[in-house]
């Protein structure tokens, strides 16, 4: 096998000051927690680049698979060694750049000698490569500035090194290393994208989700368990808190005018979920409410149901419309997910013409006649939590919605 690691440059970590350390651990660990199925890596970190050694041909093809999902890496690179001799590097530069010989492309060769006892400097290790590829391929021409493919060949004392696929990777900063938040999972296309970008942010998630049957059925909860197993695809595992909803959902409907009940609800739901984000020792909670969507993302609505809680809201979809949505569900795999038909709490008391301008006076006053601190307790205590990944992935991911 010509390969011998796997090169990730940072991006936006090398921008990082004097905790650029704790963010690079951060990734290193996530990379470990990614991949444990296929045991101890060695990994070694330098400040600016992380090199990944490479066993088998079956060890590399799961790291190429997987590598793109994770957060905090700009791009990577296969890495192929062989003996310092110039007959070896040749060849070996022929055997990486038959990668590219389908279509028309410019290329230069780029040479780094770590190894000042090699007999030839870089200019004539260049030349010599280069020279020798050149008139292997007729869809290759050289390029000085900004070429389709640079081959970097790395003389080192060990052996040489040469590289030319550049695979870009998620971006984004290791999830961990930005604290923890508590993602309101609804089961539509909307939450799981907002997870999905705060994950991009180095946030690691939780997630919450309100059931109600029996006007919710199992169905309606599996789906969302699918999201959150998907979710955990991008480098870190996710707990999901499962919320009894019904007592709390039944006393809003018989108690507060059907109006305001939609706000209501999202009010109890807030609450609820700040009490829980308060034991598993979250910062903030993360929403999937984009601005103006439907009738509870008004900036009216929005602001009678934050004054429950003085904790953040994170909202990554505020200024997003739903076709925009909807394209960053289909690249992380959600979306087919999320439009299965299964209901959800926020659908089955959906009132005919909810306020879309709530007065929080007025909200408050409804509320005052029911006690809702003592079903609020009861569902917090109650919940089920769920742990992702599971450890045996079904064949099909929407089997258990069938």
């Amino acid at each position: 096998m010509i390969w011998k690691e796997i090169l990730i440059r940072y991006g936006e970590l090398s921008t990082k000051g004097r905790n650029k350390m704790d963010f690079i651990r951060r990734l290193r660990e996530n990379i470990r927690h990614a991949f444990a199925d296929l045991g101890h890596l060695h990994i070694r970190t330098e400040r600016d680049r992380m090199f990944i050694a490479i066993q088998d041909e079956a060890q590399m093809d799961v790291l190429l698979n997987g590598l793109p999902k994770i957060f905090g890496i700009q791009s990577f690179s296969p890495v192929a060694a062989c003996n310092k001799d110039m007959e070896a590097m040749k060849s070996l530069a022929i055997t990486i750049m038959d990668t590219f010989k389908s279509e028309q492309l410019t290329f230069k060769v780029e040479v780094k000698r770590t190894d000042k006892t090699f007999p030839l400097d870089s200019h004539a290790i260049q030349r010599e490569i280069g020279g020798y590829v050149l008139p292997q391929y007729q869809n290759l021409s050289v390029k000085v500035k900004k070429p389709d493919v640079e081959l970097r060949v790395e003389v080192r004392h060990d052996a040489t090194y040469m590289m030319a696929q550049v695979i870009a990777g998620a971006g984004g900063m290791p999830v961990g290393s930005n604290g923890k938040s508590l993602l309101m999972l609804s089961g539509g296309i909307d939450s799981p994208v907002a997870g999905y970008l705060m994950m991009k942010r180095g946030v690691r998630l939780e997630a919450i989700h309100f059931f109600s049957p029996p006007y919710t059925s199992q169905n309606s909860l599996e789906k969302v368990k699918v999201l959150a197993n998907e979710l955990t695809k991008f480098g870190a595992s996710i707990r999901l808190h499962v919320i009894p909803f019904t007592e709390v959902q039944v006393l809003i409907k018989e108690k507060v005018p059907s109006n305001v009940s939609m706000t209501t609800t999202r009010r109890m739901m807030l609450k609820i979920a700040d009490k829980v984000r308060e034991e598993i020792g979250a910062l903030a909670i993360v929403t999937g409410e984009s601005l103006g969507q439907v009738a509870s993302q008004t900036l009216e609505s929005l602001t009678a149901i934050n004054a429950v809680t003085s904790t953040p809201i994170l909202r990554p979809l505020i200024s997003n419309d739903k076709l925009e949505i909807i394209d960053i569900a289909q690249k992380i795999g959600t979306y087919e997910t999320s439009i299965q038909p299964f209901e959800d709490c926020c659908t089955i008391f959906t009132p005919a013409s909810p306020k879309t301008k709530p007065k929080l006076e007025k909200v408050e006053h409804y509320e005052s006649f029911s006690d809702f601190d003592e079903l609020i307790e009861r569902a917090v205590k109650n919940r089920e939590v769920y742990i992702f990944p599971k450890k045996e992935q079904p064949a099909d991911k929407f089997a258990d919605l069938l």
